[in-house]
């Protein structure tokens, strides 16, 4: 880092903070040459490729925008939208690219969109997949119900019956005659 003063080619780090949101890290900088000190702020960027080959910042607004689409009129908050979006966000940094594409994005907007709300689920999936008749849509919801059968809490599911060896074998009647 050239220091500003006397750009000097070198500069020592005196001191390193992440910003609140975690999405910068400020450094206090000292030049050792006129001993003058200096901050920067470095963020590591996030690229989208577009299906157009347009490259272009990622966005949680955009993300947003997306989404809200899907949750009209559904009860789903302003909050809650800013929380799928940073979780996509950081779902797509994960995989440690500097470039991803839109496609990334979208797959990643279905697992907290569904977490959310499972009819602004499907409304967005039916668009990002393509859905082009009811069979999709029909087929769509069925994974659902049998992924939510089986992921219910023990509380909402039926009683689970007592294992074969524990069940009682019926009391023969002591009125035969």
């Amino acid at each position: 880092m050239h220091c500003p003063f006397c750009q000097f080619a070198d500069s020592r780090v005196v001191d390193s903070r992440t910003s609140d949101d975690g999405q910068s890290i400020r450094r206090r900088r000292q030049c050792p040459r006129c001993g003058r000190r200096f901050s920067t702020s470095e963020t590591a960027s996030l690229t989208v490729l577009k299906r157009s080959g347009v490259a272009e910042p990622f966005s949680r607004d955009k993300v947003i925008a997306g989404v809200r689409k899907a949750c009209q009129g559904r009860p789903v908050t302003a909050d809650q939208l800013a929380r799928l979006a940073q979780q996509v966000e950081e779902q797509v940094r994960t995989a440690g690219r500097a470039e991803v594409d839109a496609h990334d994005v979208g797959v990643a907007v279905l697992a907290p969109l569904r977490e959310l709300d499972e009819v602004a689920y499907l409304r967005y999936a039916s668009v990002y997949q393509g859905f082009d008749s009811l069979e999709d849509f029909e087929a769509a919801i069925a994974l659902l119900r049998a992924e939510n059968s089986v992921g219910q809490p023990v509380s909402a599911q039926r009683p689970a019956e007592p294992p074969q060896d524990q069940q009682q074998a019926p009391q023969p009647s002591s009125a035969r005659g």
